[in-house]
């Protein structure tokens, strides 16, 4: 089953590409400021994709913040399955 794509785990995911605490704040900074480049970009939109969730890097480059990234993913997800 793919990991789902909560707030807490895309800030994990940003976090660990950008070597920083996933406890800091960093909602609204513009994440190309923080070190976010086109791989690591890359590698988040595959990892996010595997999990999936279609998104396009266009989509993640044009607002590059947590906080919009959070709400978009969270809009793309697929709907949870009942067991």
């Amino acid at each position: 089953m793919a990991e789902r794509l909560t707030p807490e785990v895309i800030r994990a995911h940003v976090a660990e590409l950008l070597h920083r605490n996933p406890d800091e704040a960093f909602e609204q900074d513009n994440l190309f400021e923080c070190g976010m480049d086109s791989v690591r970009l890359l590698t988040l939109l595959e990892r996010w994709r595997e999990a999936g969730v279609s998104v396009s890097f266009v989509e993640l480059a044009e607002k590059p913040t947590l906080e919009h990234w959070s709400t978009l993913l969270a809009s793309r997800q697929p709907a949870a399955l009942d067991a």
